[in-house]
């Protein structure tokens, strides 16, 4: 028997998620029920992400509310430690999705193998995980990015949005992100190589935030890629080019309080037609059968340091309803993850 700690959903929240949201439970896993083809997993890392939060809506979103009563759906990478899999062995490394939880038996299909000579694993839950997999397609098969394109990126000091400026850079384009804190704008200059940055909270009203994307892409924006919503979307509509493409992956920004009442932001479609652009949503499960093309690209890159990454690590499992909250203050730099 094994002790398996577990963090059950128990209370939809209205406003800022919280422990208040949660019950700590501990049950007895049997190790001798393993199936044949399936694999005992010990956590090491578990994801926080901000989709979370869209799940627990009590609206259907992509798919319906996250039940209550259950382990808190998320991504872990761990070590197998009992194998009754051909496919997978006792020591390997592996990314599943099997919650807030210490241990988890799971379905050899089910389990991601993960390469440690490329990059620790914990990369799996971020630039070479769910996170990486919605930025990379995003912007290459959503966004059809092409050289010299104009790409504004919300939440770009984020795990989606630092990612996201570092492919547009590759790529040949010129890049402007957006953040909250000067320590995170030196980051995506500095570190990440982008060509200007604005500061949303020195920049909150419509106008400023307008005048402030006008002088840092001064020839229009070709692609706009959306994780936060709120005023900074709503002052793009007014820069965007001819043919330009701005790709919805998040709206951060309405988490706390607007799913059940969004709220009203332009009347913009007119600059639609003006435009001809192109709105479209994009979620990373929509590219979850194209794992390896993205590996195959992006693993070199980040294996010669040619894309950087940043981690903001939270110690202890106890911890992940703070972490998870910790994401709609800011308080992380790339990828949040909590180690076990």
């Amino acid at each position: 028997m094994i002790e398996n700690k577990q963090w059950i959903y128990a209370e939809r929240p209205t406003g800022r998620i919280g422990m208040e949201h949660y019950i700590l439970n501990v049950e007895n896993l049997d190790s001798a029920s393993l199936k044949p083809g399936e694999v005992l997993v010990k956590a090491m890392y578990i994801s926080v992400d901000p989709y979370m939060r869209i799940q627990q809506s009590s609206n259907n979103t992509w798919e319906k509310p996250h039940p209550l009563g259950v382990v808190q759906g998320a991504g872990m990478v761990g070590e197998v430690i009992l194998s009754k899999s051909k496919k997978i062995k006792k020591g390997d490394f592996v990314n599943c999705y099997t919650g807030w939880q210490e241990y988890a038996m799971v379905p050899e299909g089910e389990a991601r193998l993960l390469d440690p000579k490329i990059a620790p694993i914990s990369t799996g839950l971020g630039i070479l995980g769910m996170p990486a997999r919605v930025a990379y397609f995003g912007l290459t098969d959503a966004g059809k990015i092409k050289k010299e394109d104009t790409v504004v990126v919300s939440g770009a000091a984020g795990a989606v949005g630092s990612t996201v400026v570092q492919i547009a850079k590759i790529k040949g384009c010129r890049v402007v992100g957006i953040a909250g804190s000067q320590e995170k704008m030196d980051y995506l200059v500095n570190e990440l190589g982008v060509d200007a940055v604005i500061n949303y909270k020195e920049n909150r009203g419509l106008e400023e935030m307008t005048a402030a994307l006008n002088k840092a892409a001064p020839n229009g924006i070709d692609i706009y890629y959306d994780n936060v919503g709120g005023v900074i979307t709503d002052a793009v509509f007014n820069l965007i080019n001819h043919k330009a493409r701005i790709l919805i992956c998040g709206q951060i920004s309405q988490y706390d309080h607007g799913l059940e009442n969004p709220e009203l932001g332009p009347r913009f479609l007119h600059k639609m037609l003006y435009t001809r652009a192109t709105i479209q949503g994009i979620l990373s499960r929509d590219y979850n059968n194209r794992m390896d093309e993205m590996i195959e690209e992006m693993g070199p890159w980040v294996k010669a340091g040619k894309l950087k990454y940043k981690e903001t690590v939270v110690e202890g499992f106890e911890n992940l309803p703070a972490a998870l909250s910790g994401l709609f203050e800011g308080v992380n730099t790339g990828k949040m993850v909590v180690k076990v």
